[in-house]
């Protein structure tokens, strides 16, 4: 997409969002219900991820997908269903209080820095995926524009991920397949 593409496609959208604004449909409703409930269950999850971890920089990374891709996202989409008068999901998992200090669990009672990566990156993919698939089922200029933005802003932190995980050597070795 050329800077130009951008620059219309914002332009419409913009428009749109002040001219021609309908509630979301069943659709999209649907994907960002479940974008929601992803997204609040991630949050506990990475709370504790992040509290287990040891590695500074991994922490960071699991501090940026929470505050910069997660959150705005379910308020984002919290904020389209309430525009449509829609019910926002009701989820009451557990806010865990994050340490930016290491804790002192027993290392045969926590993850490794290692699977935290891993954990974290299958979180991320899985996240993505309904990202796209909402995307797709997105019928509003403003709402598919939204989706696009955050999908592109996860596949940079993923980036940003898989080097921590290369520099650490958290990569598991996959065998290669031969001829």
């Amino acid at each position: 997409m050329t800077i130009m593409d951008k620059v219309q496609s914002a332009t419409r959208a913009t428009v749109q969002g002040i001219v021609d604004r309908e509630p979301v449909n069943y659709l999209e409703g649907g994907g960002i219900y479940g974008i929601i409930s992803q997204g609040r269950h991630n949050l506990c999850t990475l709370e504790i991820m992040y509290n287990h971890a040891q590695d500074s920089e991994l922490k960071e990374r699991i501090e940026e997908a929470m505050e910069k891709l997660t959150r705005p996202l379910i308020e984002e989409c919290e904020g389209l269903l309430k525009e449509s008068n829609a019910q926002v999901p009701q989820f009451h998992f557990t806010n865990h209080k994050m340490h930016k200090e290491k804790l002192n669990i027993p290392e045969d009672a926590r993850m490794t820095d290692m699977e935290i990566a891993a954990a974290v990156g299958t979180m991320a993919k899985a996240a993505q995926v309904n990202i796209l698939a909402a995307l797709q089922n997105s019928y509003q200029l403003h709402i598919g524009i939204m989706f696009r933005k955050f999908l592109d802003e996860s596949l940079d932190w993923n980036y940003r991920l898989l080097q921590l995980m290369i520099n650490r050597g958290w990569l598991p070795h996959v065998a290669k397949i031969t001829h």
